[in-house]
């Protein structure tokens, strides 16, 4: 057998896991992108304002302390009310991300619709500043809307490319594990090379042979 195809056969051996489950796994992750139900985002933004001047640090610590706040039900309570939602599902529905230095508060809903994306977003924004400056007198700050949420073009996810991307690296680490698997004990261990194998038979033959008697 000629040695390119000796060594095309041996590749294809050891390396079949990969070649299967890599494909595999890239159809099955854009297979998902097709079938799942389009999700969109919406970002509303609230800005933290110190009472007194000059004292940005205080606001930048009190917007990541509410910024923790978006998804409590203490405030998710009064923008369930607008939204229809109750509390737990609105909780799944937004989240808030802070700045480590701006006194800013993104909050993001989500919905099977743009504009429901855009009423959760707006409705939990609205529902903070209101929990937050019933105490601006205690915490020295006041939360104002910096921006109201805008309506997307398109949904967030499904994402053909990054589920198919997400289901080709799957496919490898199962591959991977496939091959792992596969390997029989003692298989690393590399044969000796031609040479290796005559020498060693040739000290043996050496350590055999008697010995010649002695030059008298």
């Amino acid at each position: 057998m000629p040695e390119p195809r000796r060594t095309a056969r041996a590749l294809a051996r050891r390396w079949w896991p990969l070649a299967v489950a890599v494909p595999l796994g890239a159809v099955a992750g854009a297979g998902y992108a097709t079938v799942s139900p389009p999700s969109y985002a919406a970002s509303s933004y609230v800005v933290v304002v110190p009472n007194n001047p000059g004292e940005n640090a205080t606001a930048v610590n009190f917007a990541q302390a509410y910024g923790r706040l978006t998804g409590q039900p203490q405030v998710l309570l009064g923008a369930a009310a607008e939204t229809g939602h109750s509390v737990a599902t609105l909780a799944g529905l937004v989240r808030g991300t802070t700045s480590p230095d701006a006194p800013m508060i993104e909050i993001t809903g989500t919905g099977p619709r743009g504009e429901e994306a855009v009423r959760n977003a707006d409705a939990v924004a609205k529902s903070l500043i209101a929990f937050g400056n019933t105490s601006s007198k205690e915490t020295g700050v006041r939360l104002v809307p910096l921006a109201p949420a805008a309506e997307p073009d398109a949904p967030a996810s499904p994402s053909a490319a990054l589920d198919t991307a997400v289901g080709a690296a799957a496919g490898v680490l199962l591959g991977a594990l496939v091959m792992l698997t596969r390997r029989k004990p003692g298989s690393a261990v590399e044969p000796a090379l031609p040479a290796q194998a005559e020498a060693a038979q040739a000290v043996t033959a050496a350590k055999a042979a008697p010995e010649p008697a002695a030059a008298r």
